[in-house]
This record gives structure tokens, sequence and C-alpha cells, in this order.
């Protein structure tokens, strides 16, 4: 939890320093000498008392913890790089041993896309499928009332306490009664816009696949949708009127290969073949120490090969023709000294200021 709860070290920067150094507390130990190696200040962990504070207030509050690599971790978000070290819950958490599929969609969404929406969740879910969404206005509603009674998962952007929007308050509680809500974020953060989409890759990351009902061109669903495919997931949309700005998003993801939803049968058929939940390592943290360390000239080169606008890690690894051990080595350094941040999808770019 310290780790996990330590400013800048995000998800895949917490795999690689376990992996690395074979345990948290390793780990913990070796902050200050990595962060200032890559010249920067180390980050500060959060003291034990404050750890042992959330871990009683999340208990007080009938909360769970859910942790990267023990058995109630749902299987197909542990399979993702940047699966998140711990999550809190609240509710049915068998749910999340279930076969899943994410909606999402316009928040100022149209009646008829409202009334859809909640017509695909009811019937997905009488054919076995939890519905995932991220409890926002519009589609997110509207998936979360109509699959209630048949298994919903509402995954936040801020603390699990932090119920966003206000309006939807009474859908939390019933959600948390009949459901599950997940949270990355410790208790009480607020759901600032930087945590949407981090919120967004859970939301696709616990599922088989996404179905996008109205959304525009430029929107969080998109979004959505776009890590749903780097993730290996299906992408689903259904179709709209061309000239309706909101369906503009899900017209052009059926243009691009999504595949195109008219009804429930559409997405069972298409997801039959697959296995009723997609099959990831059990994360295990063995030790996996680099043979050699990143020195001077290799953080330097990392850091010339970047800019403010993210580049995928792939690209880097090609132009520097550096191992990917060395290479990963190299960013978690930079990372901790806050030089360089990670964006969705495995991109890296300059920290900003």
């Amino acid at each position: 939890m310290r780790l996990a709860r330590t400013p800048r070290v995000g998800p895949v920067t917490f795999r690689g320093l376990v992996s690395r150094f074979g345990s948290a507390d390793e780990a913990l130990e070796a902050l200050p000498d990595l962060a200032q190696r890559a010249g920067g200040k180390p980050p500060k962990p959060p003291s034990i008392a404050s750890i042992t504070a959330e871990i009683e207030t999340l208990e007080t509050a009938g909360c769970s913890l859910l942790t990267l690599g023990e058995a109630n971790y749902p299987k197909a978000l542990a399979a993702l790089e940047d699966a998140p070290p711990v999550l809190t819950a609240r509710g049915a958490l068998s749910l999340l041993s279930e076969p899943m599929l994410a909606m999402v969609g316009a928040r100022n969404a149209s009646t008829i896309g409202r009334k859809l929406a909640m017509q695909l969740a009811r019937d997905l879910g009488k054919n076995g499928m939890v519905i995932a969404s991220g409890l926002a206005r519009g589609i997110d509603t509207a998936a979360h009332m109509g699959s209630l009674h048949t298994g919903t998962v509402a995954v936040l952007a801020g603390g699990i306490n932090r119920i966003y929007p206000k309006e939807n308050d009474d859908l939390y509680w019933q959600i948390a009664e009949q459901g599950v809500i997940l949270a990355e974020m410790p208790w009480d953060a607020q759901p600032t816009a930087q945590l949407f989409p981090r919120r967004n890759r859970i939301v696709s990351g616990l599922s088989l696949g996404v179905i996008v009902v109205e959304a525009a061109k430029r929107s969080g669903s998109l979004i959505t949708a776009r890590l749903a495919g780097e993730q290996g997931r299906q992408v689903f949309a259904v179709p709209g009127n061309p000239l309706d700005p909101r369906a503009s998003g899900a017209n052009h993801l059926i243009r691009e290969g999504a595949t195109l939803v008219r009804s429930a049968e559409d997405v069972l058929e298409d997801i039959g073949p697959m296995t009723t939940s997609i099959e990831g390592p059990a994360q295990s943290f063995s030790n996996t120490q680099v043979t050699a360390e990143p020195d001077a000239a290799l953080r330097q080169a990392v850091l010339d090969t970047l800019s403010t606008v993210p580049i995928h890690m792939d690209e880097i690894a090609r132009s520097l023709q550096v191992s990917a051990p060395l290479l990963n080595a190299a960013f978690v350094e930079l990372e901790l000294a806050g030089r360089l941040e990670r964006h969705a999808g495995g991109r890296i770019a300059l920290a900003a200021g």
C-alpha cells in the first residue's frame, strides 16, 4: 500500500520496482537512490500511520482491498501491464469473477440512446454478462440501471466514497447493495479531470469488450474504445443518425472496424467463441533484476528521444536499440525523478513543467 500510494509510482513502475527488487519493502528502500541517479528529488512514501488509517477507514465503511496477485483480484484486469496494484471495492465481490462487458457513451445522451443502452444492458445481463461502466450521467447511468438486478460494476475516478456526479447518489448506493463499486484512488480522493482516463482503462480492462452507445468523435468514450483495442478487447458500437454529433464517434468506430450492434444478440454472437473470461497470468513478482544498471548516457538518450507529446515505448526501444529490461529500468528511474510521465496505452512523454 505504501509503495502503491507513493507519488510518481504508477502501476507500471510499481510492477517494475517490485519485480526488480523482489519486494515492496526493498523497493521503498531503493527509491531515494534511484531518483537521485536520474537527477531528481526522491518521492516521499506515505507513512505507515497514514496507510493504517486508510485501511481502518475502509474497513469501517464496509469496503475491501483487492491487491494485484491475490486470488480475488479480477483476472482480466490483472492481465494488463498497467493494472492497478491496489483497488478498493464495495459490494458483491463475487461478480468480479463473472464474464463482463463494458458499456460507455455520451453524458448528454438522447432519450432513444438511454433507452437502447438500458435495454442492451438488461438483455446482456439476462444472458449472464455483468455490465461495467463509469457511473457518469447519460449512457453510463442507463447501463447501470438496466443491469442492476443481473450484475453491474461501477468504476469511479476518485476515491470510493466520492460519488460523481452527485445526482447518481441513489444509484451509487443501489449498486453498492446489489453490484460492485471499484476505485483505484485512495479514500476521499477528488475525481479530477486527469483521473478519468485512468478510470476508463479499468472499465475496459475488466471486460471482454466495450460497447459504445452515442459518443462524439472527441470524447472519453472513444478514449475507452481505443484503450479497449490496445488491451486486446473487442470493440462494439451502436450506429446512429449521421446528422447527430452524438453519433459521430460510434459511426466512426464502425467505419474503422468495430462490430455494429443492433441488439444484444449481435454482441453475444461475437463473444460466443471467446472464453468466458480473459485469462491472464497470475501476477507474481519474482525477482527479475536487470543484469546491468542504466547509466547517465542511457537516461539522457531517453530524454533526448522524448517530447511533451506522448510516444509509445516500443518507438523508443527501436530508436535506441536497448534491451527491454534495461530500458524499463531507465524509465522507472526517470519517472521517480519526475522527469517523464506515463500515459495510457504504453505511451511516455517528458514531464510537464
